[in-house]
């Protein structure tokens, strides 16, 4: 009788290989569209004009950091500043809002909350000059 040998069997891994790289550059681009979507960087804007307008007597300045409000100048906190707005006789009274880049929104829509409540709608944002 005779010795029956095996053969071994090798798959053919060509097209395997074409399949990886088609695979690799799909990922490879998908996640580089990913990234793009995430990263919506966001400037505040700049003041560009040199309009000086003129100090009115009944002018009220408030000012927020990231940290920190304040309201003619002197530090304070949400509580005290809602006291001091009802307090404002003059609802014509002009309010300079001063706000730090840094700054979260749930702040600066708490505080124009506040002012809304109070019936004080003369509102300026003021930016920064170039």
């Amino acid at each position: 009788m005779k010795k029956r040998t095996r053969e071994s069997f090798v798959p053919d891994i060509t097209p395997l290989i074409d399949v990886v790289f088609l695979l690799l550059i799909f990922f490879m681009v998908s996640t580089v569209f990913k990234k793009n979507e995430l990263a919506l960087m966001m400037s505040l804007p700049q003041a560009t004009s040199d309009d000086k307008t003129s100090r009115v007597l009944n002018t009220f300045y408030i000012e927020v950091s990231r940290n920190e409000i304040a309201f003619n100048g002197k530090k304070t906190n949400l509580n005290s500043i809602e006291d001091q707005l009802r307090k404002i006789k003059n609802k014509n009274s002009y309010m300079e809002l001063r706000i730090d880049r840094d700054v979260k929104y749930n702040r600066v829509i708490t505080l124009l909350d506040l002012l809304k409540n109070n019936k004080l709608h003369n509102l300026a944002l003021i930016t920064d000059q170039n």
